[in-house]
């Protein structure tokens, strides 16, 4: 929109660790861990990450990077860079999704909805999914989306501990939104949900899988855990 804020890039990347890694010598591997954790630190201030283990939460992914930058070459040189550590060799990237942070159309006026670089998240929690709306909800005059809109925002008020993040992909990645919730309580989180599939708006969700819970974790406990 024309005069909008420009917003942040967003990458959220899943990665899991190959088999063979944990067959090398231990001081190979504590030397890729270092290569890695040094590819994060040297990072300037235009790339702000969070890390999050899945280890335990889903077969196909072990860790999370949730990285915000204010222009995409900086996200392509941090991944480059990432693959090209000793350990990086050893990670597949399973899921990444890209999208961008934007105000939304039904919150004139509200600030970008993911904290930007500087922010650092305190909540213990995360879950983040993949979300797209139905080729019908599109079809909907504004005011009647804007409606179902303002009931499933007023359930999610009913949760003030658990903070929505909305990151938008269209033009940008298969999604056409990534959302990704912070809380201190998955019970609460798992309350939410099935209190948004009461509403409206829901009946317009195309798809909203894979669901990833990831627990907020320092990347050296990440990487020496798996190791």
């Amino acid at each position: 929109m024309e005069g909008e804020k420009k917003g942040n890039f967003v990458a959220f990347s899943f990665y899991k660790l190959r088999p063979e890694w944990r067959r090398l010598p231990p001081d190979v591997r504590e030397r890729g861990i270092e290569q890695s954790l040094a590819t994060v630190r040297a990072q300037d201030e235009n790339l702000w990450i969070r890390t999050y283990s899945t280890q335990g939460f889903r077969r196909d992914a072990d860790f999370l990077l949730w990285i915000v930058a204010q222009d995409l070459p900086a996200i392509r040189g941090f991944f480059v860079d990432f693959s090209r550590t000793d350990m990086g060799q050893y990670l597949d990237q399973t899921y990444h999704y890209l999208a961008m942070t934007r105000q939304s159309v039904y919150l004139k006026g509200a600030p970008h909805t993911n904290p930007g670089p500087q922010v650092e998240g305190k909540d213990e929690w995360v879950f983040v999914y993949p979300f797209v709306k139905s080729r019908e909800w599109y079809a909907q005059p504004f005011e009647a989306r804007k409606k179902m809109m303002d009931e499933h925002i007023r359930a999610g008020h009913l949760f003030p501990n658990v903070k929505i993040n909305t990151t938008y992909s269209f033009g940008l990645d298969d999604q056409e939104f990534v959302l990704a919730f912070e809380t201190d309580s998955p019970a609460d989180f798992q309350a939410l949900v099935m209190k948004l599939r009461e509403t409206e708006a829901s009946r317009y969700t195309a798809r909203d899988t894979p669901i990833f819970t990831c627990l907020k974790k320092p990347l050296a406990d990440v990487l020496r855990s798996l190791s």
